[in-house]
């Protein structure tokens, strides 16, 4: 019997029909493992995984495939954008097993819940010496059988190192790989010098002729191109700037970028940006919409304010529920193949832009994308600039581009998983907001509201316990049968989800002049602390203390494709601290950036968001407040790029900030203590340039 039907994951949805007998993760599961004596094969994926939907139509679509899944084992199905808690430490199983990860991803478990063997995609047939998802299925099941033992010692021996890498931060110094040791880098090296430092290491891994960091596939990197942005803002150093551009270049003219729709996909499986894996992440388009926001702030360069507004064009045009939410992603595929919604023929093009704006603009359209005939990509094309090309499209471009993006619509779209991730959702929210203060955009600033209270109203219970995923449509899991009610969310939420929730509603205060966000980013602070805080080590574990109890409970560090909690918690707590005048929130902060300063520095592409709170903490925050109404002050804070700046305007709130201030004027702080208080622009603007002792 399949039980995947009312699940709220879209991916999770997607196998309901499959003749598996699949399982949700749960309780039941396990009790069947034990009660059949019989391992689990775990598999995880997410809606918009490519090689997910290849495996499913190979595998779990086939009659005998699924019989003999379903004799043999106990078969659960992890969305893993809903449970990174389960992806995250059975990932760590696989690397270690076969030293490379990736989904869909296969781990077969003891009923208790251990690991011994796995892997990643499996064929349906032998291919080039990897064996089918069959042999391998028999293989465990003979093991399992004939070699219980080797099981039950396998078993342990991985669990042992889940458990280990689990608490790589408190366990080891991970820059030296040695004890941790009483007094770090941060502690005797200046703000500067490790600044310097850590330009060196991010120029040093720049991909200075295509941009961005290593060869292929290659990923954005949005959080380091941001972090070096900021540092450059302090230090100088021209070969960081020189590395971005060329980096935010190279994305916005290659096929990573959709030059009809806006939007970037997850990565380029090539070191020229040229042919993207086509799915299309919430979270990949938050961050990078941020750092082209930043970049055009620091440089001027109208190219990049051109990607940032067309990169949240798409994201509320595409991506937004009528609610206020934002969707998961888009899939890679439409009607059964990857890519086919995004490319074209060169003959399609010059019909389409012909008939709409005439032969010259078509044949305009044909040179500014680079289209040829036999085209770039399975003998279409995927429509790009060649680097160093003039990325601003003159009228006649764009006027093709609303030609083709009109045709693009009748095509079938890739698939879109509509659920709502809060964290996700976070990031997005804190990118809204800078952009909508910076460019003074009112549909973005009204977007940012709704979505706010969105999050309120439909991904908090009652009691204030945040929780992980909303996804519309699934009355069932709603007492009152409103589909909009906020019991059609689920998962107790993670410290990822409360510490991007911190960032996101201080960002809204901050956009809005409300106190009730400040209030809410306090709340979260609070429950982050109380609930997912380590008592014995600095940082924060990834499962709250009222979650459900795996083989461990994980503490990740690494700022990956999202960033790491640690990260986020650090960056959003050192904001409102500033904001709030509570000094627990920095004490935590601190105590996670000083243990990881040093690997940060040295590993700045894996610690890219890490990189942000050491900036803060090396360089110190400024303060400013706003008192009474004064919107042509509030602005000309707003629009600069200042990253190390926090911003208190509109309705007072709880903070030694308002501490008698006087109606009018602007006061410039540090550790809340200010300058003279300016009611005049210029003189704010001067003070903001300015340096504290």
């Amino acid at each position: 019997m399949n039980r995947l039907s009312k699940e709220t994951s879209p991916y999770l949805r997607q196998h309901m029909d499959n003749p598996v007998d699949w399982y949700p993760w749960g309780s039941k599961a396990f009790l069947a493992a034990v009660e059949r004596d019989r391992p689990i094969l775990l598999s995880v994926g997410y809606s918009s995984c490519h090689w997910c939907h290849v495996m499913a139509h190979e595998s779990f679509e086939n009659v005998d495939t699924a019989k003999m899944m379903n004799q043999l084992f106990v078969n659960i199905k992890v969305d893993r954008e809903e449970r990174p808690d389960i992806d995250t430490i059975y990932m760590e199983s696989v690397q270690a097993m076969t030293g490379r990860g990736g989904w869909p991803m296969t781990v077969f478990l003891t009923p208790d819940g251990r690991p011994f063997f796995g892997g990643t995609y499996y064929p349906h047939q032998p291919h080039q010496q990897m064996p089918s998802f069959r042999q391998v299925m028999t293989a465990v099941d003979e093991a399992w059988t004939d070699r219980r033992p080797e099981i039950e010692k396998q078993a342990d021996s991985l669990t042992a190192v889940i458990r280990q890498t689990a608490h790589t931060m408190d366990t080891i110094d991970i820059a030296d790989n040695k004890p941790p040791r009483k007094q770090t880098t941060s502690d005797t090296t200046s703000g500067q010098e490790l600044l310097r430092q850590a330009s060196h290491n991010i120029v040093a891994a720049f991909d200075l002729e295509w941009g961005g960091f290593g060869i292929a596939p290659k990923f954005p990197g949005a959080m380091t191109l941001d972090a070096a942005l900021r540092i450059y803002d302090k230090i100088g150093h021209s070969a960081l700037l020189e590395g971005v551009c060329i980096s935010l270049d190279g994305m916005a003219s290659g096929g990573i970028w959709d030059h009809i729709g806006g939007g970037f996909a997850r990565y380029s499986v090539d070191r020229q940006w040229l042919v993207p894996h086509f799915e299309k992440m919430l979270y990949d388009n938050a961050l990078l919409a941020r750092t082209y926001l930043h970049a055009w702030q620091a440089t001027g360069n109208s190219a990049y304010r051109q990607i940032l507004d067309e990169t949240i064009d798409y994201v509320l045009r595409d991506l937004r529920l009528s609610a206020g939410g934002f969707c998961s992603a888009e899939d890679a595929d439409s009607e059964g193949v990857e890519g086919r919604y995004y490319v074209w023929s060169k003959s399609e093009i010059e019909n389409v832009v012909g008939a709409a704006v005439g032969k010259t603009a078509a044949k305009e359209a044909v040179e500014w994308w680079a289209v040829t005939t036999e085209g770039n990509f399975e003998g279409k094309n995927i429509l790009h600039r060649p680097l160093g090309s003039e990325l601003m499209r003159p009228t006649i471009v764009d006027q093709a581009r609303a030609a083709l993006f009109e045709h693009r619509r009748k095509r079938v779209r890739p698939g879109l998983d509509n659920k709502v991730l809060t964290e996700w959702n976070a990031l997005m929210l804190a990118t809204l907001c800078e952009a909508a203060a910076a460019t003074r955009t009112p549909e973005w600033h009204d977007a940012a509201v709704a979505n706010g209270e969105f999050l309120l109203s439909c991904s908090r219970r009652s009691d204030g316990r945040w929780l992980r995923s909303w996804q519309p449509g699934h009355k069932e899991n709603s007492p009152t049968g409103n589909e909009n009610s906020k019991e059609a969310a689920r998962h107790l939420a993670y410290a990822h989800d409360y510490a991007a929730l911190v960032d996101a509603f201080t960002r809204l205060a901050e956009l809005t002049g409300k106190a009730t966000w400040i209030n809410e980013a306090r709340k979260c602070a609070d429950s982050l602390i109380t609930l997912f805080a380590d008592q014995s080590f600095p940082g924060f574990f990834t499962t709250g203390k009222d979650a459900e109890k795996l083989i461990t409970r994980p503490k990740d560090i690494f700022d990956n494709a999202t960033p790491s909690a640690q990260s986020s918690a650090a960056t959003g707590l050192l904001r409102l601290a500033r904001l709030s005048g509570n000094s627990s929130y920095s004490s935590h902060a601190d105590a996670i950036v000083k243990r990881l300063t040093e690997v940060s520095v040295t590993h700045p592409t894996t610690f890219g968001r890490m990189l942000e709170a050491v900036d803060m903490t090396a360089g110190g925050l400024d303060e400013v407040v706003i008192v009474g109404d004064r919107p042509d002050l509030v602005e000309a804070v707003q629009v600069l790029y200042s990253p190390n700046t926090v911003l208190a305007w509109g309705e007072p709130y709880k903070s030694p900030l308002w501490h008698s201030r006087k109606e009018g004027y602007a006061y410039v702080c540090r550790n809340f203590s200010c300058q003279t208080p300016t009611a005049d622009v210029e003189e704010l603007r001067k003070q903001l340039n300015t340096c504290f002792d």
